[in-house]
């Protein structure tokens, strides 16, 4: 089969009923095509990642092909997942089509954490989704300022925040009254988690003002940092969190198609006219 995508690697939970069989039939269809198939090992240097599962296996193919930009497409076998797009039964016939080079791009913001501690030590760490700072190990709240392009912008007391990208916006921040954007926007949500007043709400950036994160002092509190659900570790008072655009993206492939708002429809059960429902 003449496609450009001649090596692929295939990424999915082996030991997940609802992936193996997926992926065994996929694999087989591929060899029988004269695909080379790649270890996940060495998925940075194939020239497509399929990606079987849900959103969470999409989130680990996008670490593993970071720094080389291969693009991922997504077979949709978990629950309410937003990335992977195309159905089991489409698999195959999806496949082909974007093997034949039937299928458009979609180039996603990654936002860089960086976190310096007052002690002079620092860390990074790359998100699709989101990066959160939230409390740990006590019942109290914390307490936290934030700042967007070294402008001073509030004082916060609650449960956390949530710094987004458009791709994040329909995980964590929605679940904590977030807007939706449209993945090819480039800016950035910032979600205060269960905020100590209601007049803390949520606000819509531009990616290119970088957010600083500090934590204050308060008797009997802790708080972490997380990284598309992955510990940072502890943050400190007098620590610095910045979150910022990342320099590099996340290429998404769709067949033929793709519709955001389809998937919105699909997922959040938009559009249906309850006029009609039986009482």
């Amino acid at each position: 089969m003449s496609t450009p995508f001649q090596n692929i690697a295939i990424v999915g939970h082996r030991h997940d009923l609802r992936v193996i069989e997926p992926l065994e039939l996929l694999s087989s269809h591929l060899t029988k095509a004269g695909i080379q198939l790649v270890s996940v090992d060495d998925a940075a240097s194939a020239d497509l990642v399929i990606a079987i599962g849900g959103d969470g296996t999409m989130l680990y193919a996008s670490r593993l092909v970071r720094e080389t930009g291969t693009p991922i497409l997504g077979i949709n076998r978990g629950r309410l997942g937003f990335l992977a797009d195309v159905t089991p039964d489409e698999m195959i016939a999806s496949v082909d089509r974007v093997l034949r080079g039937e299928y458009s791009t979609d180039s996603r913001l990654l936002l860089e954490a960086r976190l310096q501690r007052h002690s002079g030590g620092e860390e990074l760490a790359f998100a699709l989704n989101d990066v959160v700072l939230q409390r740990r190990e006590t019942g109290r709240m914390v307490d936290f300022e934030t700042r967007i392009s070294g402008r001073y912008v509030n004082t916060h007391s609650g449960d956390g925040l949530i710094v987004a990208t458009p791709t994040g916006s329909t995980a964590y921040a929605l679940s904590c009254g977030g807007p939706i954007i449209e993945p090819q926007l480039d800016a950035v949500v910032v979600v205060p988690i269960c905020p100590h007043t209601l007049t803390d709400r949520p606000i819509v950036i531009s990616a290119d003002e970088p957010v600083d994160i500090t934590l204050l002092q308060r008797d009997n509190t802790k708080a972490e940092i997380t990284v598309d659900g992955f510990s940072m570790g502890g943050i400190e008072p007098d620590d610095n969190l910045r979150i910022s655009a990342a320099n590099k993206r996340v290429t998404l492939v769709h067949p033929p198609g793709y519709d955001f708002y389809g998937i919105l429809r699909s997922k959040l059960f938009w559009g249906r006219d309850n006029r009609t429902r039986e009482v």
